[in-house]
């Protein structure tokens, strides 16, 4: 069909229909055999020899892989002629058509893999380029609920009731018991200087974010005496492990925030290690007639955890209790 003025073309108006028809379909099944070879040598060698680590091998292994098969299948197509009509003594002319037929079929082999190979390169780099798309989208989400993370502890901060509690709370040690008031100094600044020195951090580890919480805790318990019991359970093999800064003061926070903290009815905060996750769970006594809460921590402890590990904390709420599962992160 390449060639219109080839000698094939008078044998065909000659032939017999039968004999035609025959050849038409062993050529058909050729060809299809031709294009699943070429195509299927570049699947396979995409397992073992991926055009990004050596493309040079790769284009080397892959025409000669397709020259050497399409050269056997042509080979193999002489046999079945062979057998159909025996050995038949070909003119130069003839013998001039099987040659050119045998290079053109290689020729049009090599071509189908080039093409396929444009195309698997022309998915890559549509893949490539929608990936990049969502890491940019994902780079700025991150970067908003960071700012919404550090806008929230600089509002602790700069909170003037809290603030003004922990000065007051001082200023009362300071008279009562300097050796108390300067241990609560030391606290207060370690809180403050934490959070300024991770708050743009996306992870810490766990046994940092778990020194800052027990300085934290130590300012709540001298204001709220035994009526607040913080109970951390967890053991050294799990210290290593990486928590977004802030996290856990953030739901210790919540829980203060949100419950009635007395003698006779304490709020007691656990803080363990279970299956994977970091469970923090405190008896649920909420204050009646509180402010409606915002959801903005959850949500901002929520939104972190999914783009930094595609990973959500579990928060459940029963009768009783409150909790929230954080994922167990790896730095």
């Amino acid at each position: 069909m390449i060639d219109p003025y080839s000698d094939i073309w008078s044998e065909f108006e000659n032939g017999e229909v039968k004999c035609i028809l025959l050849e038409v379909f062993i050529d058909l099944l050729l060809s299809w055999a031709i294009l699943e070879i070429s195509v299927g040598i570049s699947h396979a060698l995409e397992r073992r020899f991926q055009w990004t680590r050596s493309p040079v091998l790769r284009f080397i292994l892959q025409t000669v892989l397709t020259i050497v098969t399409v050269g056997c299948v042509l080979y193999l197509q002489h046999l079945v002629f062979y057998f159909i009509y025996g050995d038949v003594e070909l003119t130069e002319s003839q013998n001039m058509n099987v040659w050119r037929f045998v290079w053109v079929s290689i020729f049009v082999s090599v071509i189908v893999s080039a093409v396929h190979t444009g195309y698997f390169f022309l998915q890559r780099w549509q893949l490539s380029m929608s990936e990049a798309t969502a890491l940019k989208l994902k780079t700025a989400e991150l970067k908003e609920i960071a700012m919404q993370a550090e806008l929230q502890s600089l509002k602790l901060q700069l909170d003037p009731h809290f603030m003004f509690n922990n000065f007051s709370t001082l200023s009362e040690l300071i008279n009562e018991d300097p050796a108390v008031a300067s241990e609560f100094l030391n606290n207060l600044s370690r809180v403050y200087r934490y959070m300024i020195q991770n708050l743009k951090k996306d992870l810490v580890q766990l046994k940092v974010e778990i020194e800052f919480l027990k300085s934290y805790i130590y300012l709540m318990k001298i204001r709220h005496d035994d009526n607040m019991q913080v109970i951390i359970q967890l053991d050294e093999n799990v210290m290593d492990s990486a928590i977004p800064p802030v996290t856990l003061q953030m739901l210790t926070e919540n829980a203060i925030k949100h419950n009635i903290a007395t003698g006779n009815s304490p709020l007691v905060i656990h803080i363990i290690c279970k299956e994977g996750y970091i469970t923090i769970t405190n008896n649920l006594q909420r204050i009646a007639h509180t402010i409606p809460s915002t959801g903005m921590g959850l949500r901002n402890i929520t939104d972190r955890y999914r783009i930094l590990s595609g990973r959500e904390p579990v928060i459940a709420e029963t009768d009783t209790t409150f909790y929230v599962a954080l994922p167990v992160l790896n730095l």
